[in-house]
């Protein structure tokens, strides 16, 4: 049965990002969700800088002030506009507020074009953790001035938690709907090979960078020395995260790993954390649950707002520090491991498809329904002082 014809009406969907593919959280969000959409929509593709043998392309750019890994890249309209024009996209997604989807919904709104906003990061809440009181204003007053010109120009907004879709409204967006999170297809599919039975090999995955709070990553392999932790990623704190690792046995930095390699990464270790001081959701801890791995979060994390994630994460109180939640679990029995993954797993997977057709609806013009997936009824979040006095009897 042809999918994209049966089930849902015509439609073309045009990606206009700044963030290159794979390279950051967006950037992976809009790679992972054209591959989700391809079966169901006539044509689905993405405008935006690309990056080649660590080499970015496609466009005039400069190093993005406190990152140089990341770069601020200026399009070129014409070829924007050419694009457009001869991909006749029923439906226009600006990811970023960089110039790429400033730009980008200017000329789809000028064509008549429906926008929708994607609405990921509160870059104003990083200014602080980058740049100095001048800089960081000046930051500031750029996204705020460029969010809100993208909120008047969208037909609809869709933001990754319940705070950005406050957010979002507060800065004059008229109409926001909550979306959900997509992962790679050889996430879900390529057949898991070890359910851990132990905790005893921790993952971090993600940009090295400050509000990601390596320093807890460190500290809690310090503090639990028979566990082996691999630190996957590059950033601006690389060279810090250098120096506080050095004679830290128990880490391995791996620096930058590629998509190809994440499966297998994932499936290599017993669990992965997240112990982020901001994060708007926190991709990457879905995809290990994905893989049936315990997932460690901090409570900043947006995917602990979703009840149908919440189930399968293990949420790190505020009052605990991460090196006790892993010690915790170090005790528990092969059972309860397995158990909390396979719920990480059945979570995950539910989630996608709900996002899936959200983003069909979205895109075709439908009704959008606001419920989220009715999660399995198990506790949302199991306190770890609970647990803690389990284990010790």
């Amino acid at each position: 049965m042809d999918t994209k014809t049966t089930n849902h009406p015509e439609s073309r969907v045009l990606v206009i990002s700044d963030a290159a593919p794979h390279r950051n959280g967006v950037g992976a969000y809009y790679a992972d969700l054209i591959d989700d959409l391809i079966p169901y929509v006539d044509e689905v593709e993405l405008v935006s800088p690309e990056i080649s043998g660590e080499k970015w392309q496609g466009c005039w750019m400069v190093p993005l002030p406190g990152d140089s890994t990341q770069k601020l890249c200026f399009p070129n309209g014409f070829q924007l506009s050419r694009k457009l024009k001869s991909f006749e996209p029923t439906v226009v997604v600006i990811p970023t507020p960089g110039l790429f989807g400033l730009v980008g919904a200017m000329l789809a709104k000028r064509q008549g074009i429906k926008v929708i906003v994607g609405f990921h990061t509160w870059f104003e809440k990083l200014a602080s953790l980058y740049w100095n009181r001048v800089q960081g204003g000046i930051t500031r007053t750029y996204f705020d001035v460029v969010n809100k010109a993208l909120f008047r120009l969208a037909d609809q907004v869709l933001a990754n938690s319940q705070e950005m879709v406050d957010i979002a409204k507060n800065m004059g967006a008229k109409k926001v709907d909550l979306m959900g999170t997509p992962i790679g297809q050889n996430l879900m599919h390529t057949p898991v090979k070890r359910v851990p039975k132990l905790l005893n090999r921790v993952l971090f995955v993600g940009r090295l960078a400050a509000e990601k709070n390596l320093p807890a990553v460190i500290a809690a392999a310090k503090a639990c020395p028979d566990i082996e932790f691999s630190i996957a990623g590059d950033g601006p704190e690389r060279k810090s995260l250098e120096a506080l690792a050095a004679g830290v046995e128990n880490v391995t930095l791996l620096g930058w790993v590629g998509r190809e390699r994440i499966v297998q990464l994932i499936d290599d270790h017993d669990a992965l954390v997240l112990p982020s001081k901001v994060e708007s959701f926190g991709t990457v801890a879905m995809e290990a649950m994905a893989r049936q791995r315990l997932v460690f979060v901090s409570e900043a994390c947006g995917i602990c707002e979703w009840s149908d994630l919440k189930q399968g994460l293990i949420v790190v109180d505020e009052d605990l520090s991460l090196a006790d939640a892993l010690q915790q679990y170090h005790s528990l029995s092969e059972f309860e491991i397995h158990r909390r993954c396979s719920i990480s797993r059945q979570a995950a997977l539910s989630h996608v498809q709900w996002n899936r057709e959200l983003w069909l609806q979205c895109t075709q013009g439908e009704q959008v329904s606001r419920s989220v997936p009715v999660p399995v009824p198990v506790p949302a979040r199991r306190s770890l002082k609970l647990m803690y006095r389990k284990i010790r009897g």
